[in-house]
């Protein structure tokens, strides 16, 4: 738009690339790499990647469509997505919890006044899988989780295989979970989350 009180024709203008020029850079509409939380639009692509991810080990999902839809209505700020020019990679979903140990329950309900972020569910898109964006994301979704207020610790359950991966990612095991899915039994794992003030007054949340 015209400058107010310069003539157009008075203004500098620089040489220019003609469109059909090899050289011309092309201008990207979507970042490389985002991380941002999830919502309801994004339902179906969530689905796809657990329901690929899971149901081939364990015959079933963490997570059915419904409740995905559930908890990113509920509390899309408890999720985190990892994005690559603009397709969804992987992601992590929660809720609140205010109990000290994972019941039942915590399945399904999003407590709101709790200070435990359940992690329901971590998965991978199959073609980016053995790179590292798993326990990346998880420590990306920990500092978001010290920007929250109130979040004091995270939770999770899983199979005995995993214990390994959540242990490298500053997990404790607190043993058997009371929570039990058909014939799989899991181990119920916590991760403190401190600092809340000084991350608030340091990292821009």
């Amino acid at each position: 738009m015209p400058v107010p009180g310069v003539l157009p024709f008075l203004r500098p203008v620089g040489p220019r690339a003609p469109r059909d020029s090899p050289g011309r850079q092309r201008r990207h509409t979507l970042p490389a790499s985002e991380f941002r939380c999830l919502s309801p639009e994004d339902a179906v692509s969530v689905f796809e990647i657990e329901r690929e991810a899971f149901i081939s080990v364990s015959g079933d999902c963490p997570l059915h469509l419904d409740e995905i839809r559930h908890f990113l209505n509920l509390c899309p700020e408890l999720s985190l997505g990892w994005f690559e020019e603009g397709r969804l990679v992987a992601f992590v979903i929660g809720s609140r919890w205010d109990e000290d140990r994972l019941s039942q329950a915590a399945l399904t309900l999003h407590r709101p006044r709790g200070t435990a972020v359940h992690i329901h569910v971590l998965a991978v898109h199959r073609s980016c899988r053995q790179q590292g964006k798993g326990s990346i994301l998880l420590w990306r979704y920990l500092q978001h989780l010290r920007c929250l207020p109130r979040v004091r610790r995270a939770v999770l359950m899983c199979e005995g295989f995993l214990v390994p991966f959540y242990a490298k990612c500053g997990f404790e095991a607190l043993g058997p979970c009371e929570v039990t899915v058909g014939a799989l039994a899991f181990t119920e794992m916590r991760h403190a989350v401190r600092g809340h003030a000084f991350m608030r007054r340091n990292s821009g949340c």
